[in-house]
């Protein structure tokens, strides 16, 4: 930081910042682009689910109606598949596509799927990496700088270890994510024209671009997450190099 100007804040975060705003416009643009437009066969995105829970033997998901726009999920804990209002009784290419991608997830659940498993192993990890994280870090290296005191230093250092430990794990759950996000993508797509619930290439293109936009989210989060940690880790070496 020079002069009040954090550079490494410019330099990382904000291009990841600018990439997620790109990312989550792109979403919104593509699924409203392709919502106005209905599959040739008129299934709604619950009853497409539905086919494609059944065309891969899968009997004890429940899919569920909730609310809100582009709120849908899959649940592993409870084996709930929630689809939201945009997407359960719509018929267009992006409901089916939406609800595809999240029927994938419940396929890779079913299948044993590693990344889905490890994902949900890291869950406890990021949501204490990405509160404590950054705190700690900044704590150790501000307190243990000011203080000047030798014997605070060995407890600040590794204050901020732990910091930087726990933030890595929540860096790690946004890249294993990737694989599971775009997995999920794959298997909607080729499911979706196996079993016959699109009938032509128009449509599977219309899906792919609503899922590949929705990918690019996911992107979008995990460089923020890596710039973010690169970030920090550079001010915890300034720290100490200043002691």
């Amino acid at each position: 930081m020079y002069y009040g100007i954090d550079y490494t804040y410019m330099i990382f975060v904000i291009p990841a910042l600018l990439l997620s705003l790109w990312a989550s416009a792109a979403v919104k643009s593509r699924f409203a682009k392709y919502d106005r437009i209905p599959t040739k066969k008129g299934v709604t995105g619950a009853q497409a689910a539905a086919i494609l829970l059944r065309a891969n033997g899968i009997t004890d998901v429940k899919i569920a109606r909730i609310g809100g726009h582009l709120t849908d999920n899959y649940n592993p804990s409870t084996k709930i598949l929630s689809l939201s209002d945009a997407t359960y009784s719509s018929t267009s290419i992006a409901a089916v596509g939406v609800a595809a991608h999240e029927t994938g997830h419940a396929i890779q659940h079913n299948v044993g799927y590693f990344p889905l498993a490890f994902r949900r192993a890291l869950v406890p990890v990021a949501n204490l990496g990405s509160r404590l994280g950054p705190l700690l870090v900044l704590l150790g290296v501000g307190f243990g700088y000011s203080a000047q005191a030798a014997q605070y230093l060995p407890l600040m250092q590794l204050v901020t270890d732990i910091g930087l430990l726990l933030f890595a794990g929540a860096t790690l759950f946004y890249l294993v994510t990737l694989p599971v996000e775009f997995n999920a993508s794959w298997r909607a797509l080729k499911i979706l024209k196996g079993a016959g619930v699109f009938v032509d290439k128009s449509e599977v293109a219309g899906a792919r671009s609503v899922l590949w936009a929705a990918a690019m989210t996911y992107v979008a989060s995990a460089l923020s997450a890596i710039a973010s940690f690169v970030r920090i880790l550079m001010i915890s070496q300034r720290g100490r190099r200043r002691r």
